[in-house]
């Protein structure tokens, strides 16, 4: 495939996608809640919270999808199908996930936390632009970084890092120009 063939997919997925900003709206309310939750609830039932929290960023994400105009599920574009695989290799770390649930519960946020944003990077290679790898990075070094930091309440800990990493993205999304088309395979 050549630039052009690249720069064309890539400016479709964009006019197809939108800013790509509902879902990352969903994960910070879905991380919000979770790490509310976990200070006021006992630590099994805050990870509950966060287990099934998790379930519903996805069906909050198409609902704000559809107040914001974007089309989250557009599949016409090759990029659109990479992304999709990318959120299926995400998905296959529930056996990780849930492994320590059942095991040492108090790895489970932050594996998630992790493990949930990997996607990121290759978002940030179809769009071309940083937000995406910077997303990852910031919310896996914040989301450790506060997990060792804060050992007695992790969700808390974990979430903090994650919705720190989503509201960068969120204000770096709404501020890019869908129009700001990509004009160099990055």
């Amino acid at each position: 495939m050549n630039n052009t063939a690249l720069i064309t997919l890539r400016n479709e997925f964009e006019q197809e996608a939108g800013r790509s900003l509902a879902l990352p709206i969903a994960g910070a309310i879905v991380w919000s809640m979770a790490g509310i939750a976990a200070l006021f609830l006992p630590a099994q039932i805050a990870t509950y919270v966060l287990l099934f929290g998790s379930g519903a960023i996805f069906p909050i994400g198409l609902a704000v999808a559809r107040l914001l105009g974007e089309n989250p599920m557009a599949n016409n574009n090759p990029l659109s199908r990479l992304m999709g695989l990318c959120v299926l290799m995400v998905n296959l770390l529930w056996a990780l996930h849930l492994t320590f649930l059942f095991t040492e519960a108090s790895y489970f946020p932050l594996s998630l936390g992790i493990g949930l944003g990997l996607h990121w990077v290759v978002f940030s290679w179809i769009i071309g632009h940083p937000v995406g790898t910077i997303h990852a990075v910031l919310r896996t070094v914040l989301a450790t970084g506060l997990w060792w930091l804060l050992p007695v309440n992790p969700i808390t800990a974990v979430a903090l890092g994650v919705v720190v990493a989503y509201g960068y993205s969120i204000f770096v999304l709404s501020r890019r120009p869908v129009a700001e088309l990509v004009t160099s395979p990055a």
